[in-house]
This record gives C-alpha cells, sequence and structure tokens, in this order.
C-alpha cells in the first residue's frame, strides 16, 4: 500500500475518492484469479467434438493439471471394453458422460468421473473397419449420439442408447445410398466421425484404394430426419467445377478421391475444411488422365449448401498415394503485421500448409516444379508438383547411405546392400515396374489421421511425424484369369502380388488356412477388417473363388458371366516397410519425431524424438523415435500430452514450450489414439484410448484409461 500513501493528498478530492473505490473493488478480483490459478477447482469442461471444438485444434482452456503438478497424476478410473483389435477412438464427453467406442464398435456411454457404464448399445454388426470417433448434436431438448458402425450412419439418444427410429430407416442411414451407383456393390465405412453444423451432420467415407470404389462425395444429412440434403461430387459431374481435370465419362467409373480423415468446421463463417486422398487405383492411372479435382485437395465449402467456396489440391494425379492424413486445424496468427485468421493442413510428406481461411491464399510460398515422368505406357504424370518453402519439413525427405543404421555391424552391412539396389530420388518419383523405389517419408507418413494440436496462445502447431522408409514397385498384370485375377486385381495392391503383406497391419496371407477358417475368411473379405476395406462387388462365385485360392493356390476358374471387377494394366507388388532381419528399421534415427512450429513466423521452437524400442532401450538404445499413430493435445496448463508410440506403450506430457518430458506412464496397451481432458465437479482429467495392435511383439485390447492429480494438495499455479 506505500504506492497510494505516495501518491493520496492531504485532502482528497472527489476523484482521489473514486480512485481508491475502485482500486478496493479490483482487491477481490485480483484475490479471486490468484486464488483460481494457485489452488481454485476447475470448471466444468466438456470434450464435446471430435479434436476437442469444431476448428480442430486440439486445445483446452484447462489448467488444473499444469507443469508444477502433473507428476501427481494417477489413474482416476479404467474401462475395459474386454475386446480385442485395438482402439483408434477420441471420445466426446459432455455433461458428465464420456461416449466412445468399442474395437468391435459397440458404443456405449460412461460416467465421466467414474468410469461406471450407463448404457450400451450393440447394432449386432461386428465392426471390423477402424473407428476413430463420434458427434454430438442438441438442441437443448434431445440430445443425440451420431456415429459410424461400417457403412451405416446411425443416430442414438444420447441418454439412453437407443436408436431414434425418425432417423433414416430404424435409427441409421445407409451411406452405400445416395452416391449415383448401385447401393449394393459400393465399399464405405465411416472411420472418422462426421461434422455437425446446425442441423446438419457433414459425413465423408472410407473407399477401396484400388478399382471398383465409390466416388467420394462428401454429402450433408438432417441431423433429425436423415434426409440427404447436399452432396459435393469430389469427382465432377458434366458442367460441374473441375470436370475438364477427368476424361469425359471418369465420374461413372472412378473412385474415391474422399475424405476419410475428417473435416473441421469454421462456425461463425459457415465453411466446413474439407481434405481428401487420392482416387483410385493409387498408383497407375491412365484411366484418369488429367490433374484429377478433387483428389488430394483442401476444400473449402459452405456448410449450408455445399458449394464450393476454394480449394488447394497439393498433389495432382496422384500416384504415390499422398492422401492429406487429418483433419485440419483453425487458428489465428500474426502475419507480416496483421492477424489472419488461418488453416492449417498437415501431409503425408512431412509439410505443413497454411492458408487464409476465407480465401484460400497460402501465408507462405509453394513452390512448383517438374519432376521425373512416368515411363509406363498409357500414363501421364502431372507437368508441376508444388511444396511449401516455409515452415521446413518436419520430417526428412531423402535418405543418404551415411544416414543408415549403426545399430550392429552386421545390420549396416544389410541395409548398405539393400539400399544401393533401390531408387532413391526423394518426392514425386513415379515407379518402376521390376525396381524398388524407396519412398520417404513412407505411405503412413510423415503426418498421419492423429492430426496436429494448436496452442490458440501462442499459433504454435505440435505435430507428431513417422521417419520410417518404405518400398514399392510396380508389376505388369499379364491379362490373368481365373480366381487369381480376383486376387491379383483387389488384394495384391495391399498383401502384395507374393502374398507377403506387411506385417503386423497388413498380414501375409501364405498359410491364411492355417490361422482362420474358410468362413472367418469369406467374413473378412465381405465386411473388411483394420486397414482392409469390404468387397461388396464380388459376386458368389468370384467370392468362393477367391477364398479356395486363398486356401489353395488353386486357380480355379470362375462359373459365372457376370462382370469382373476392374482391371488395371500396373498394379503395386505391395506395402512394404524398409525393415532388417531383426524387424528394425535399417535407417538411423529419429524413426518418429514431435514438432512445435511457429506458425507465426514458420520457423521451429523446437523438435525432440518421440519413443523408443523397449528391446533396444534395453541395451542402452534409447530415445531413437517410433512409428507413431495418434495425436496430440494441448493445454493452457502449459502441457502436450500424446500417448501414440507404437512399441513402449507409453502416455506422455511435456512442456509445450520447450518439449521437456514432465510425466509418462505405461498403458497396458499402445495408446494408438488422441486423448482428450475435461473436467467434473472440479477435477481435470485426461484419457486416452489404448488397444495396440500394431507391435507383432505385443497384443491387442480395448481399454480406456483416465487420469487426475492424485490429491487436490498438490494443485500449484501454472509456471509462466
Amino acid at each position: 500500500m506505500s504506492f497510494w500513501f505516495k501518491v493520496w493528498p492531504m485532502r482528497p478530492s472527489i476523484f482521489h475518492i473514486l480512485l481508491l473505490a475502485c482500486a478496493l473493488a479490483m482487491v477481490p478480483i485480483i484475490a479471486t484469479r490468484a486464488q483460481h490459478q494457485e489452488s481454485a477447482p476447475a470448471a466444468d469442461q466438456d470434450w464435446p467434438v471430435w479434436g476437442g471444438a469444431p476448428d480442430n485444434d486440439h486445445y483446452s482452456p484447462l489448467a488444473q493439471i499444469n507443469r508444477s503438478n502433473v507428476k501427481q497424476l494417477e489413474v482416476a478410473w479404467t474401462f475395459d471394453t474386454g475386446e480385442k483389435g485395438g482402439l483408434q477412438t477420441s471420445p466426446l464427453i459432455v455433461g458428465g458422460k464420456l461416449y466412445a467406442i468399442s474395437p468391435t464398435q459397440k458404443i456405449f456411454a460412461l460416467d465421466a468421473a467414474t468410469g461406471e457404464p450407463l448404457w450400451t448399445f450393440d447394432s449386432a454388426i461386428k465392426g471390423m473397419q477402424p473407428d476413430r470417433g463420434l458427434a454430438y448434436w442438441s438442441d437443448g431438448a434431445e440430445k443425440r449420439i451420431l456415429v459410424g458402425i461400417m457403412n451405416f450412419l446411425y443416430a442414438l439418444d444420447a441418454t439412453t442408447g437407443k436408436p431414434i427410429a425418425s432417423f433414416g430407416k430404424d435409427g441409421r442411414v445407409d451411406l452405400q445410398e445416395d452416391l449415383g451407383r448401385e447401393p449394393r456393390w459400393q465399399s464405405i465405412a465411416l472411420t472418422s466421425p462426421g461434422i455437425v453444423y446446425k442441423d446438419f451432420i457433414i459425413v465423408g467415407g472410407r473407399n477401396p484404394e484400388t478399382l471398383p470404389a465409390p466416388p467420394g462425395d462428401i454429402r450433408a444429412y438432417d441431423v433429425r430426419t436423415g434426409r440427404l440434403r447436399w452432396s459435393f461430387h469430389t469427382i465432377p459431374h458434366p458442367g460441374e467445377f473441375g470436370y475438364d481435370t477427368w476424361p469425359k465419362d471418369a465420374w461413372k467409373t472412378s473412385g474415391a478421391a474422399n475424405n476419410w480423415a475428417g473435416m473441421s468446421l469454421d462456425v461463425k463463417r459457415g465453411i466446413v475444411y474439407v481434405p481428401t486422398g487420392s482416387a483410385a487405383f493409387d498408383f497407375y492411372g491412365a484411366d484418369r488422365i488429367g490433374d484429377n479435382l478433387f483428389a488430394n485437395c483442401l476444400i473449402a465449402l459452405n456448410a449450408e449448401t455445399g458449394q464450393r467456396i476454394w480449394h488447394f489440391q497439393a498433389v495432382r494425379h496422384d500416384l504415390w498415394d499422398r492422401d492429406f492424413p487429418s483433419a485440419p486445424a483453425l487458428l489465428t496468427i500474426k502475419h507480416e503485421g496483421q492477424y489472419i485468421d488461418g488453416v492449417a493442413q498437415t501431409s503425408k510428406q512431412g509439410f505443413v500448409f497454411l492458408f487464409d481461411r476465407v480465401t484460400g491464399q497460402p501465408l507462405f510460398p509453394i513452390a512448383y516444379r517438374r519432376y521425373p515422368h512416368s515411363e509406363l505406357p498409357g500414363e501421364q504424370t502431372a507437368e508441376e508438383q508444388g511444396l511449401p518453402t516455409k515452415p521446413a519439413p518436419y520430417a526428412r525427405q531423402s535418405i543418404s547411405e551415411n544416414e543408415l543404421t549403426n545399430r550392429t555391424p552386421e545390420a549396416h552391412r544389410w541395409a548398405l546392400e539393400q539400399f544401393r539396389n533401390l531408387r532413391n530420388e526423394g518426392q514425386f518419383v513415379p515407379f518402376l515396374v521390376g525396381k524398388e523405389t524407396l519412398v520417404f517419408p513412407g505411405f503412413d507418413g510423415g503426418a498421419e489421421w492423429g492430426g496436429p494440436a494448436i496452442d490458440p496462445e501462442t499459433g504454435i502447431l505440435y505435430v507428431n511425424s513417422n521417419e520410417m522408409a518404405w518400398t514399392a514397385s510396380l508389376f505388369e498384370d499379364k491379362g490373368e484369369h481365373g480366381a487369381r485375377a480376383i486376387y491379383m486385381s483387389q488384394c495384391a495392391v495391399c498383401h502384395g502380388e507374393t502374398m507377403a503383406g506387411s506385417p503386423p497391419e497388413i498380414p501375409a496371407l501364405a498359410g491364411v488356412g492355417d490361422r482362420l477358417s474358410p468362413a472367418d475368411i469369406t467374413l473378412t473379405i465381405k465386411t473388411g477388417k483394420g486397414r482392409m476395406p469390404a468387397f461388396p462387388n464380388l459376386y458368389e462365385d468370384q467370392l468362393n473363388g477367391l477364398v479356395n485360392f486363398l486356401l489353395t493356390g488353386e486357380n480355379k476358374e470362375l462359373s459365372s458371366s457376370e462382370p469382373r471387377p476392374a482391371g488395371m494394366k500396373y498394379r503395386l507388388t505391395g506395402y512394404r516397410r524398409f525393415l532388417d532381419p531383426e524387424g528394425y528399421p535399417p535407417i538411423g534415427p529419429p524413426w518418429g519425431t514431435l514438432n512445435a512450429i511457429d506458425l507465426n513466423s514458420g520457423e521451429y521452437k523446437w523438435k525432440i524424438n518421440l519413443g523408443e524400442y523397449p528391446s533396444l532401450a534395453a541395451l542402452g538404445m534409447k530415445n531413437t523415435g517410433s512409428e507413431n499413430y495418434g495425436g496430440p493435445i494441448v493445454t493452457a496448463g502449459g502441457l502436450l500430452f500424446i500417448g501414440a508410440t507404437n512399441f513402449d506403450r507409453k502416455f506422455r506430457a511435456f512442456d509445450k514450450d520447450t518439449g521437456e518430458l514432465l510425466w509418462e506412464t505405461t498403458l497396458p496397451f499402445a495408446g494408438n489414439a488422441t486423448p482428450a481432458t475435461y473436467a467434473i465437479n472440479g477435477r481435470q482429467y485426461v484419457v486416452i484410448a489404448a488397444g495396440g495392435g500394431k507391435d507383432p511383439k505385443f497384443g491387442s485390447g480395448g481399454v480406456y484409461l483416465a487420469f487426475a492429480l492424485a490429491n487436490k494438495a498438490n494443485f500449484r499455479a501454472p509456471r509462466k
């Protein structure tokens, strides 16, 4: 109070009296704020949208758990679904209830403070596809959960879990319909949740990587009735913008160019931001000559009408499966002295694309240049491809001999011998027949579906990245016939010409009869499983012939005269991770990273390795980084939470300013999912789904774990 004695006159005026009154009035406010930072309970806070909010920034204003006390985290509750198969789900938390999904796509609600079950919905469909989340809608009176189970979009009463009978047919909409093609032959699954705008639920879907595949239409349905409100054709129809970037009738036969990665929404402006994947077939496009809008695009659509506002195509005539792999994040940055509302999109190649979200203008220059042309007959590669000049890529773009593994002398010699037989020329190099090309970053990135987190206080983007090399080549289809032709046209793109696969995510099919019955194989082909889409397009004799071929290798002639799946002249020999004979990367670390990028300037704030192999760590080779799936979240408490790492099964908290590791715990299975955070009754929780399944040496499951501070006495003020 000495300041007031210095300025206070012997005879105060009315002005001074008013000044003192204002100062005294501020005292409880200042005290209240200080008390709130120090020890006050967290205000109740939901996580009502996949990604935390419609802008998908993965951010929470909660600060009860902060730098000073995060080491006091303990398990508050767990919920074991009792199922195997893995989880990629980020749950929703609304009004004290947590809504989530089991590995077989049962939908359930828990008490978010205790983990006690409230209800479960079993559709009687055994879900075999990844399912990354749900959507929530309420008009104040009704509360609905909108969720994909295989090819169906369900509307459930959020209070009881029962289907809303007035939505679609008996509570669900079949996404195989409304695509302009025979519904029963369409392979589509809603693996990432739709996004709610007003009374619409806007959805994409997962499609096959090869033909036949349905078009990747973006569709909006009425949340009350399930009626289709609008469609945006990602393969344009005659008269639509972009139609001239495809052959004349491609809209009737081509497929994919789909949104499988989720969407983000500017609620105020009514703009939905839609990233899309490549067109089928991914690696040879003689049937789709042209740039192929709107494949490999970020599209800004009017959420009310589905009309295009702007778009950016990252890869023209994609021959490398370079999808945009995650929903973009919306943020406001200070760019060249002005505050701009932006949209940030991460990519498999390891780049961040940053745009003005209203105009689509790139905020950092994109440099276009020519790349080698394809040598395959009938193929026409795009004249130019573009990559942003800033920020610098968060994944290495090439590998040299000097960067091969030195884990052991034997591993190095093996890697060197293999490496010298690979074509290694960087991005956008067309694949060859009979010659393996190094794909780096690999087919899974770079960034993947977990997506980035944004700190709105600073404009810093946090993204985890894989640094794994894969290899690929093409083979010529000799016009085979019979059951083997079905395998080559539908299965070889993933499992390879020799059925070797890329375990554990793409299993080898040699000897598949030793672990699966004919009925199990048939069901898997019909419904898909994991990364494998469903194949409803096969006729009975084709399906039976394929199953017999997988079991016996016998190339039976097919009896029916029905049309066969579309054939391509050239096919991929299979997705193959570049791994040494012991299953480790033959390139030197890092094998996975976590990156903090200031999007105001485009400069890196920090970069660290993320994850390790326990078997190597035990030998002293620690902190190598590892493959990781699932994204981060960031909080006002100064923390970044992330699971993601495949092999060490860790859940970690880092200082968001420095990248310093502040806390970690080991999960029962790898947390290949994006966490969520919320507060109930004054207590903050962080929850993550742990399902694993990507480590061939460890099993899979379906467990949700919530963490909270052990004791309120541990609450301290966040460190500035």
